[in-house]
């Protein structure tokens, strides 16, 4: 059985499932709004929801909250202050506490920005994707360059402690290593704190995978992301996961969390948790209800969720799923006090993983080599064998 000797720390993540339109690429919990948010019902929701978690977390300390989606920013800065006032009143949160919303750069979206920032937000996370109108047709996005500009713009006047990301994507249709880098220059010239610079690809149940757009190749893909990786590192940015680069100092509190394999309650429709419960020596993991109307119906009875544990034997594939994303990976010790399992336990792959040098020799971290960043899939595999 699992044995934990430290304590895990824990984070918030709550799902605001509305958007103005469903985007062609976007596999996550969204609905394109059709009328006016149920902004008080869904904040009743949340907060019922949060009052049935909290049992299992008496005492714990939050260390960061990320209200993702959908489009958060859809909501109005008064219910995003009522939302963050009633989790403020049920879990203590860390002074410094990283509070990370997530926004579309529409310019109704901007205009709140600095209400938001009054509201509690720390930090913004803004979907910007490119700063080409040409892709942002393609990629079905409601917003041009300008738009994106001015975004970037309202979030350094509304002074975030934390700052703000962008999101681009890279692989788009048409694009070539020069293109790619013309949009990254924007983006860097915006000077955010933290950019997330991910791979388009065509995920199950979208329109895109329906009627796939044609990409770039393998090469040139390659191509693009080793271009825009110099250029990123050459102004400053540290990349510290596969995707993501922060100016030093600034990387992503909550991300992190998710990365070293740390605690998260989920709220929301659709929300996905994780809980460790020391005294039963067990992982759970939480899932809400999907569908919107659902789950403002069940939340407050306490029925939205189901929760299940994770076995054992898939404990080390979670943890290194996470962890071996992390460019300098994770000090050894964390996978037995995460995972409460002892890491002499998986010293055969360990070592199989070494000698085809995709992972570093160094015992004291688990740390993915550059040969294996690239091939991350097949270093995981494995660990998906119970040994």
């Amino acid at each position: 059985m699992p044995n934990f000797t430290a304590p895990i720390p824990l984070a918030v993540y709550v799902h605001l499932p509305w958007c103005v339109r469903k985007c062609p690429y976007c596999d996550f919990n969204s609905h394109a709004a059709t009328g006016p948010l149920p902004e008080a019902a869904y904040v009743d929701a949340l907060l019922a929801d949060l009052e049935h978690e909290l049992p299992g977390v008496w005492g714990r300390r939050v260390d960061t909250v990320f209200i993702g989606g959908g489009t958060p920013s859809l909501f109005s800065p008064e219910a995003i202050e009522r939302l963050l006032a009633g989790l403020r009143a049920r879990l203590p949160l860390r002074p410094d506490a990283e509070i990370t919303l997530e926004a579309n750069p529409g310019s109704v979206e901007a205009g709140r920005y600095a209400e938001l920032r009054a509201a509690g937000i720390t930090r913004l996370s803004i979907g910007v994707q490119s700063f080409d109108d040409d892709q942002l047709g393609r990629l079905g996005r409601i917003h041009g360059r300008r738009e994106a500009m001015r975004a970037a713009e309202a979030a350094h006047a509304a002074g975030y402690p934390d700052g703000f990301n962008l999101d681009l994507m890279y692989g788009l249709e048409q694009q070539t290593p020069a293109t790619a880098l013309a949009d990254l220059a924007i983006a860097i010239d915006l000077e955010p704190a933290h950019l997330s610079h991910y791979q388009l690809t065509l995920e199950p149940n979208t329109l895109f995978h329906a009627r796939p757009p044609v990409l770039p190749d393998d090469d040139t893909v390659a191509d693009i992301e080793a271009a825009c990786r110099a250029r990123l590192e050459a102004r400053g940015y540290e990349r510290y996961e596969i995707s993501a680069y922060a100016q030093p100092g600034r990387r992503c509190r909550h991300n992190l969390n998710y990365w070293e394999f740390g605690d998260y309650l989920g709220l929301g429709a659709g929300a996905h948790g994780k809980r460790t419960d020391p005294h039963a020596g067990e992982i759970r993991r939480t899932r809400k209800a999907r569908n919107p109307r659902d789950y403002l119906e069940t939340a407050p009875r306490g029925t939205a969720g189901h929760e299940e544990t994770v076995p054992e034997a898939e404990l080390p594939f979670e943890f290194l799923l996470n962890a071996l994303r992390l460019i300098d990976g994770v000090p050894a010790p964390l996978y037995a006090e995460r995972t409460g399992l002892a890491l002499e336990a998986l010293e055969a792959p360990l070592a199989t993983a070494r000698a085809r040098g995709l992972l570093e020799a160094d015992p004291q971290r688990l740390r993915a080599s550059a040969h294996g960043l690239q091939f991350v899939n097949d270093l995981l595999q494995l660990f998906m064998t119970p040994r």
